[in-house]
């Protein structure tokens, strides 16, 4: 699969699961909700979580993308993972709430929130797409 075919996937389809690698070399995965911004793939994270200590120690990482209702084609993105924390994430974190909710009804209390949960932003530059298939 093309590379591009597979960021368009991801346009379309927001679930996924996300593998890293633990110190000891051995999986861990996330259930986790993606978004494609400026043709980035990006995700919403928080500091204190174990994957995003994993992506900062190795940024090597898996995506298992597919859609919501789990039915149809799927496809697996192995990316490069760049974590960028506050308070320079602030504005992709608006922005990725805005592509995948809309409009916040008070955006200087989602603001907080992501400054009190210690939120950061991930963004996935893929570098091999597929397969591709119906399981």
């Amino acid at each position: 699969m093309e590379i591009g075919k597979g960021l368009e996937y991801v346009r379309n389809n927001s679930r996924a699961v996300l593998a890293t690698r633990r110190r000891d070399g051995s999986p861990q995965m996330s259930p986790v909700t993606l978004a494609v911004l400026d043709d980035v793939i990006v995700m919403s994270t928080r500091e204190t979580a174990i994957k995003t200590w994993n992506l900062r120690r190795e940024p090597t990482s898996w995506l298992c993308v597919f859609p919501d209702k789990w039915l149809g084609r799927w496809v697996q993105l192995q990316c490069r993972a760049e974590v960028v924390s506050l308070p320079e994430a602030m504005n992709q974190l608006v922005s990725y709430y805005r592509e995948l909710s809309g409009e916040h009804p008070d955006w200087d209390e989602y603001k907080q929130a992501m400054t009190d949960d210690q939120r950061c932003i991930v963004h996935f530059s893929i570098e091999a797409a597929g397969p591709d298939v119906e399981g």
